[in-house]
């Protein structure tokens, strides 16, 4: 049975936007209540999804249909497609599903021939007009359906004006028309070998045609995949009769906002221009002029166009991107659709639409697009800024930030401590870099991914990040960064776009970030809306309180390694790893127990009545330790030393000798004990819980530090809710164990506060084992924390920063995965693990508290489905929260409204 692939306007609606696409349903619409819209028809998404199954060839049936619906737009203008002496020209534009401005294609004036063209000036007494609308169709047809430069026309159109003396198109002459048209029709027989259709059939089959190819070129292809459009929406072609806004100065072209798109004030914002087409506008031949002038020009049409914008807006109830034509003095309206604003106009826009009691508070809040959050909270660039962009990376963590390049930690520290902003510049970070992340302005790094190290800590900290820049040349040792023939040295200016991937060469004018009423507003909205709890992955005060000011409901994982990898600390626990006896490591665990103390109270402090989930050391220890080969360096230099032929200061790149301590037994045991602690995957190896039974002095120490951390806090008046997540457990008896020095080490030290301090103790869900049986570790649980960073790289066995620089882009670009799975969570695989898990625990514990800390915990369609999975909380990074909560409204309004 043949499908209907054709909808007239008139048999349309906007709830048809899955078939009709957005510009087709709102055509329809708009014809469906009054409004003046040429008429015309849709050819539906399902034609082109038909296309492109069928090998790029048109479905049967589709034109015959397409022509039947042609009849009565010929009826309805009283023209007909072809006729020479009235002729029809119609447009052929796309309108896929969401909104991609540009990416497609359109087609204009189709119908026109050397025979209407003499029509139509006929027609309109205006040769003039007529044979400017025939040179735009053949050098649109040129370029969109022949594929032909766009700039050789362009360059064939300059030189005829040079030619004849004329700066303005207006002003040429329809016998220069008619010259340009003979040398277009040229060029396309040269660079097509085919000649431009004289048949208008022909026009309209291959119009609608490129429009169809054009869903899958390759800018449409990059929109989609950073929108997140899926490849196989397709997209709809609206044929619709044409209306000229070139025909005289009684007629014009623009495009209007029913609101201000950079700051949301309700007054009319947009530019049109007289006697001109709609691609003028966008073409910026000439300049436009501002919208309210047209009041001056046509006081009657500036009257209609703005009770039509108002009338458009309170029926879609929304701000509206409107392009409009108008011929001999007669509006027209094109298109519709919710116009692109700026994070600061859409939060403006939302709370005003409530005020004016156009929406409720809760459709506000579902309207917030997430992006528009990262802009308000991170430093962003000013749009008009001049740019030299030198490369695009992964947009790994929001924002914008300028400085100088340095290349190394220690350089960025001590430049930034000295004033100086600073852009950290590495192949690829380590733990060992944090305090050169913590000075940096921003992140810059040729390798790595999403999830990377890099990524996972600039986000933490609200940093700027670009990973994954692979085109990048990175040069620690001479301290460089090259791009083709661009060298930029240590001490140039660069500035990144976290929210883009941009590297920018040279220093860029930044618009600082603000918690403006609105957004605070919509906040408030979506607390109210949401049942997820929303925490935050805080390691220091700094961050806690940040944390709380964004409105975090307690701390939901603070990784004590990070603690240990501050400078003045790690020398200390690379002692306590290297020691070789007990005594030797609880010295030093001796050194670090007070430190810990202090780090947990600060916490305690910043959250005052909100729970603190402090996870025990999770890392594999050789992350401590000194790198082995600048060790093996150090043994050379000393043996030199001792044959008393160097001296005591090494080359660029060489570790320096320090007479006093580096002996030559002492850096052996060293170079021992670090191939002893060697892994062949440490992932999978001595870290979490295990490090914690195998050597209990520390997770002990750890412990202790928390509960001398309770009673400081209890002592100074605060409610103190601590919790102790053991990590990377996968068998119910590790958690037993430990569970018992925990319960232990609180009797010792709590004695009699212990009432006062109804603390928990947990685990972090991330072994695929641990989930599987969670029934029997619930028994020992108060919680599950699910890592799903983890959890995923386990249950996928992948390598997470192998894969994302290895493989996974091209799995998501060749369709094998739908998404990154370490940027939004598998529901399939690691969802059912979580839902198994929660189900299993709760059936032991009903009161079992669940929640997710890994990255996922910070994105949108993640947090739709620890919602869905009836989790308690989410937790995510400082600068994610204000997200992560209205993500959490988001997700509980669409539940509800699937219910």
């Amino acid at each position: 049975m043949e499908l209907d692939w054709v909808k007239r306007f008139e048999e349309g609606h906007a709830g048809e936007k899955h078939l009709l696409g957005g510009k087709g349903a709102n055509l329809a619409e708009m014809t469906r209540v009054g409004l003046p819209v040429p008429p015309g028809f849709t050819i539906t998404t399902q034609a082109c999804r038909a296309y492109f199954e069928e090998d790029s060839r048109l479905p049967k049936g589709l034109m015959d249909q397409v022509n039947d619906a042609l009849k009565d737009v010929e009826a309805a203008q009283d023209k007909g497609f072809g006729d020479a002496a009235n002729p029809l020209l119609v447009s052929v534009r796309s309108g896929s599903v969401n909104s991609m401005p540009g990416m497609m294609d359109t087609i204009l004036n189709v119908g026109l021939n050397d025979l209407t063209v003499e029509g139509l000036a006929r027609l309109t007494n205006n040769p003039r007009f007529a044979y400017d609308c025939y040179r735009r169709l053949v050098q649109m047809f040129g370029n969109v359906v022949f594929g032909i430069d766009g700039m050789q026309f362009e360059r064939l159109l300059h030189d005829l004006k040079r030619s004849i003396a004329i700066e303005r198109d207006s002003e040429i002459s329809a016998e220069s028309w008619q010259t340009l048209i003979e040398q277009y029709k040229v060029l396309i027989k040269r660079q097509a070998r085919i000649e431009f259709p004289q048949k208008v059939q022909d026009q309209l089959t291959m119009a609608v045609e490129s429009v169809f190819r054009s869903w899958d070129n390759p800018r449409a292809k990059v929109y989609r995949k950073v929108h997140q459009i899926p490849d196989i929406q397709g997209t709809a072609v609206n044929i619709q009769a044409m209306v000229f806004g070139n025909r005289g100065e009684d007629c014009g072209t623009g495009v209007v906002f029913t609101r201000d798109p950079s700051t949301g004030e309700k007054v009319l914002y947009g530019e049109f221009l007289t006697n001109a087409q709609g691609e003028d506008v966008v073409a910026g031949s000439r300049t436009p002029r501002a919208i309210k002038e047209l009041e001056d020009e046509m006081p009657e049409v500036f009257r209609q166009l703005t009770e039509t914008a108002e009338r458009l807006e309170m029926h879609y109830k929304d701000m509206q991107d409107i392009e409009f034509t108008v011929e001999l003095g007669k509006l027209y309206i094109l298109q519709t659709r919710g116009g692109k604003r700026s994070a600061q106009a859409a939060m403006k826009i939302g709370v005003d639409l409530v005020a004016e009691g156009v929406l409720a508070p809760a459709e506000a809040v579902r309207r917030v697009d997430a992006s528009h959050l990262d802009q308000l909270l991170h430093p962003t660039i000013h749009s008009d800024a001049d740019l030299h962009v030198l490369a695009v990376g992964l947009p790994a963590s929001p924002g914008a930030a300028s400085g100088l390049a340095v290349f190394d930690a220690d350089t960025a520290e001590e430049w930034a401590q000295a004033g100086r902003r600073v852009v950290l510049v590495r192949a690829e970070t380590t733990p060992e870099d944090i305090h050169g992340v913590l000075a940096a302005e921003g992140v810059l790094t040729s390798r790595g991914g999403m999830t990377s190290h890099a990524a996972v800590v600039a986000r933490g900290m609200g940093k700027p990040c670009v990973c994954g820049c692979e085109v990048l040349r990175i040069d620690t040792e001479l301290g460089t960064l090259s791009v083709g023939d661009i060298v930029v040295r240590q001490g140039d200016s660069v500035t990144i776009d976290g929210s883009t991937g941009r590297v920018i060469l040279g220093t860029v004018p930044l618009r600082e970030a603000e918690m403006t009423a609105e957004l605070r507003q919509l906040l408030s909205w979506a607390d109210e809306i949401r049942t997820l709890k929303v925490l935050a992955n805080a390691d220091n005060p700094e961050d806690a309180r940040k944390a709380r000011e964004f409105g975090a409901e307690g701390i939901g994982l603070c990784r004590t390694e990070h603690m240990f990898l501050l400078p003045e600390r790690l020398p200390i626990v690379q002692s306590m790893i290297l020691a070789d006896t007990l005594e030797g490591r609880m010295e030093a665990l001796s050194k670090l127990l007070p430190m810990q103390r202090n780090d947990f109270a600060g916490l305690f402090r910043a959250m005052d009545g909100l729970p603190v989930s402090i996870r025990l050391l999770d890392p594999p220890l050789h992350e401590f330790l000194p790198n082995l080969e600048e060790l093996k360096q150090r043994l050379e230099q000393v043996g030199r030393a001792e044959g008393g032929s160097g001296s005591s200061s090494a080359s660029a790149g060489v570790a320096v000798v320090d007479t006093q301590t580096d002996t030559r037994p002492e850096l052996e045991r060293l170079i021992r004990k670090v191939k002893s602690l060697h892994e062949v995957n440490p992932m999978l190896g001595q870290r979490g819980c295990r490090l914690g039974i195998l050597y209990p002095e520390i997770y002990e120490m750890q412990v202790e530090a928390v509960f001398l951390a309770v009673k400081d806090g209890l002592q100074e008046g605060l409610q103190v809710i601590p919790e102790i997540m053991i990590p990377l457990v996968g068998h119910v008896n590790e958690l037993k164990l430990l569970r018992e020095m925990v319960d232990h080490t609180a009797a010792r030290i709590l004695n009699e506060d212990t009432a006062q301090c109804a603390y928990k103790v947990g685990t972090m869900i991330e072994v695929p084992r641990a989930a599987l049986t969670a029934g029997q570790i619930a028994e020992y649980a108060d919680f599950f924390s699910f890592g799903t960073n983890d959890l995923t790289q386990m249950t996928y066995g992948y390598s997470r920063d192998d894969a994302e620089g290895k493989f996974l882009t091209a799995y998501v670009d060749r369709k094998v995965l739908e998404h990154n799975p370490f940027q939004v969570l598998d529901r399939d695989g690691v969802g059912q693990l979580i839902d198994w898990a929660v189900v299993k625990g709760r059936a032991v514990k009903p009161a079992l508290k669940t929640g997710v800390c890994g990255e996922h915990g910070g994105d949108r369609q993640s947090i739709g489905f620890c919602h869905e999975a009836g989790l308690d909380y989410v937790s995510c990074s400082p600068f994610r929260i204000l997200l992560a909560r209205i993500a959490a409204a988001q997700a509980k309004l669409e539940a509800d409204e699937k219910v």
